[in-house]
């Protein structure tokens, strides 16, 4: 309250803070009268809304207390007529046992009536199951037969139950009735088993043709089928509710008669009719798989009955059957099931071979695409028709193609490589023409030509270009093993102490290896013989297999292995001229520009060397390589001339001749190479020595000039190799290597392509 009092304060306090606010009171009088006006008649109106509700609450259980008192009364009222009824009623007790007699009397007799039938409506019952064995497409007495039989399944239980529940000497006579054959109830009615068999077969097959049934038009035999299945399951719902009934409330079930009595067992001919859609479907499924592991690209044919069947139920089946069942439904379910289910084995397999998978692969879309026809959406079904593994499929199928692809060109270059390290001459072939080739290339080619087929069959780009990327890295990792394995055989060679036996079997090969380059990619004269070569057919096939996206992949990965190739040709003849000299030349370099090459003519040695070399190989070295092998004899010549001025004992005295032997040299060159179309080529090249000499001869004072010169026509020129020639100069002092260096700070060149002097060391 005080809480109250002081926030009223506060609020006044802030309403009056001047003197002239207080003729503000009238007004906030009459204000907050109106506000407590309003608010006592917010709380009239709630409250008469609350005193309602309570009023109505005590009203209702008043009420309740006043019926359950009366319900108490009648139930008083009731059992006391009940007890006066027997007071008034003297011979009640009698009345009611010869009423429960009678009763039982008329139960006894019914049965006994049922009994004395019971084989003559067998009988019948036989007669017509044997008239519909003539006629199983018609079956034209399933409706009738099922309704005796029915009947007498009642009365079988009902006899047995009886018999069970047997308490007295009437139903004991009963169970020990022996009738005239002499059996007992339980035997008499063994015979009805069979009946029911028979008639199940007939259902069973009825179940079995269903689809042919609807096909031939059969509704009248469809129609009979779903009312006697429809009953059945109508029977079944009842058993069901029964068993649950005597669980929950089995007292009350045990008192109640008319819950004891009735079927009792399920007959399940709901869900046999479901197991025979699911037996046909997979009896077909399983001639499908046959025809599938035979041919894989007959999967869609060996399948076509399984969207007929599904356009035959929701054409002609569904007006036929109860319209809860949802037969097409239902159908659509159990075969999008099996289908799964098989589709998933497959996968599953470790035999699936490639064909398989591909084929299953593009099954996918062609079966919704199928199904959506039929208006069944893909969201419809459940579950996937492959587990979402269509990606994973793709990936595996195309890792079976690399798997392939790289398996082949690893067992490849293994062989390569032992019948190249072991010179293996049975390794080598020849073309049409007699030039030297492996054997495996023509193979190797081949080979992926194939996969390239396989990878094609898919349809799929993806498939296609991953494949395709795995074909360029092997054969660029084939480039590379051959120039390692050529690179690695010139070291060995190259050794002081290296052996020169083998070295023609190591040459055969290296022109070999040239040669299989040059058949990669030289296409020849297309207009006059139409062929091409291994990379230009290897890109007319890939190309139309790759998406837009991916073909300036192709363009640039086919012109790097078309370089690759020439790259590789071009090695293989450097290497084989390398051998030349490291093994046919070591000695004679070594006495260039000392005292004893004045006297000899070595030059006419190497060149004639040079003349031998070329004869032999002419006949079996491609023509775009013979040129590239002449000039790779003048340059490596050209090299190791101009590197002769490290020999040991290289001096050049201005009292000897060494200009005009220089020039003999050069004459004989020139004279052994002019006879070759790139002779006017080989003299320009060879014009280097020309500034070699002028270095040799120039007097001291313009030995920085002849340099700057040198250095402007032979940018890449190394200093080292300069101070050799200088230090060969039988006049050389430091001043002059030291004039040339200071010259060598100031000059500015531009670099471009390499020149003969960047092999000079």
């Amino acid at each position: 309250m005080n809480d109250v009092d002081s926030t009223t304060t506060i609020k006044l306090a802030e309403l009056l803070r001047h003197p002239e606010d207080l003729d503000k009171l009238p007004a906030l009088k009459a204000e907050f009268l109106r506000k407590k006006a309003a608010v006592d008649g917010q709380l009239r109106h709630g409250l008469k809304d609350q005193l309602e509700v309570t009023q109505a609450g005590m009203t209702s259980i008043t009420d309740g207390q006043r019926t359950v008192n009366l319900i108490k009364d009648e139930m008083m009222k009731i059992d006391k007529l009940c007890a006066e009824a027997q007071n008034m009623i003297h011979d009640f007790p009698h009345i009611n046992l010869v009423a429960q007699t009678h009763r039982n009397f008329e139960q006894v007799e019914k049965m006994k009536r049922d009994i004395d039938t019971f084989q003559q409506r067998l009988d019948n019952l036989e007669y017509l199951l044997g008239q519909d064995d003539q006629d199983p497409a018609n079956q034209p007495n399933l409706l009738q037969i099922h309704y005796e039989l029915t009947t007498l399944r009642e009365i079988r239980e009902e006899a047995v139950d009886q018999m069970e529940r047997a308490s007295d000497t009437s139903t004991e006579l009963i169970e020990n009735l022996r009738l005239d054959t002499g059996a007992t109830v339980q035997d008499y009615f063994a015979r009805l088993d069979d009946v029911i068999d028979w008639f199940d077969n007939h259902v069973g097959e009825a179940c079995i043709n269903l689809i042919e049934l609807v096909q031939a038009g059969n509704e009248g035999m469809v129609v009979r089928l779903a009312l006697v299945v429809e009953e059945e399951e109508r029977t079944d719902k009842k058993v069901k509710a029964l068993q649950a009934a005597q669980r929950e409330y089995k007292d009350l079930a045990s008192r109640l008669k008319s819950i004891a009595t009735g079927p009792k067992q399920l007959r399940g001919y709901k869900d046999k009719f479901l197991a025979s859609i699911r037996f046909v479907c997979q009896a077909k499924m399983d001639a499908a798989n046959q025809s599938f592991l035979e041919d894989p690209d007959r999967l869609e044919k060996s399948v076509k009955w399984y969207f007929n069947n599904l356009n035959t139920v929701k054409l002609g089946m569904e007006n036929l059957m109860p319209k809860k069942w949802k037969i097409f439904r239902t159908y659509c379910n159990i075969y999008h099931e099996l289908m799964h289910d098989w589709l998933l084995a497959r996968i599953e397999d470790p035999e699936l071979r490639p064909p398989q998978m591909l084929a299953i692969i593009n099954w996918v879309d062609k079966y919704y695409a199928k199904m959506q026809k039929l208006g069944v959406p893909e969201e419809d079904l459940s579950p996937h028709l492959i587990d979402n593994r269509g990606a994973e499929l793709v990936r595996e199928y195309r890792q079976v193609i690399i798997k392939a692809v790289e398996e082949w060109m690893d067992r490849m270059a293994v062989t390569d490589k032992k019948n190249f390290l072991e010179r293996d001459e049975n390794a080598l072939d020849t073309d049409e023409n007699g030039y030297f080739r492996t054997k495996t290339l023509g193979d190797m080619w081949r080979m992926l030509r194939e996969q390239l087929l396989v990878a094609s069959n898919s349809d799929r780009t993806d498939v296609s270009e991953g494949v395709i990327e795995a074909m360029f890295r092997a054969l660029s990792s084939r480039q590379r093993m051959w120039q390692s394995l050529a690179e690695a055989e010139l070291a060995k060679y190259a050794l002081p102490t290296a052996e020169q036996d083998g070295m023609q079997a190591l040459q055969d090969w290296l022109v070999t290896i040239a040669n299989d380059q040059i058949a990669c990619i030289d296409d020849g004269d297309q207009e006059v013989d139409g062929t091409v070569s291994y990379l230009t057919s290897f890109e007319r096939d890939i190309t139309p297999l790759v998406s837009a996206a991916y073909t300036p992949n192709v363009t640039a990965q086919i012109e790097t292995l078309r370089n690759g190739y020439i790259d590789l040709g071009t090695t293989c003849i450097k290497i084989f001229t390398s051998l030349i000299f490291c093994v046919d030349f070591r000695a004679i370099m070594s006495e260039f520009f000392t005292p004893a090459w004045y006297s000899s003519q070595r030059i006419r040695a190497i060149v004639s060397t040079f003349q031998d070399y070329l004869a032999d190989y002419d006949r079996v070295l491609v023509p775009l390589l013979q040129d590239i092998l002449v000039q790779e004899l003048a340059d490596e010549l050209l090299a190791h001339y101009l590197s002769a001025v490290r020999n040991k004992g290289a001096k050049f005295r201005r009292s000897d001749p060494f200009t005009e032997k220089i020039r003999d040299d050069i004459l004989t060159v020139f004279g052994f190479f002019e006879a070759y179309p790139i002779g006017p080529e080989i003299k320009i090249q060879w014009r280097v020595v020309e500034g070699f000499v002028s270095l040799l001869e120039a007097d001291k004072a313009s030995v920085p000039d002849v340099y700057e010169q040198f250095k402007l026509a032979y940018w890449d020129v190394q200093i080292g190799w300069v101070e050799a020639v200088l230090r060969s100069r039988d006049d050389f002092e430091r001043s002059m290597l030291n004039a040339v260096k200071a010259r060598a700070a100031e000059v500015n060149v531009e670099r471009g392509l390499e020149t003969i002097m960047s092999k000079v060391k």
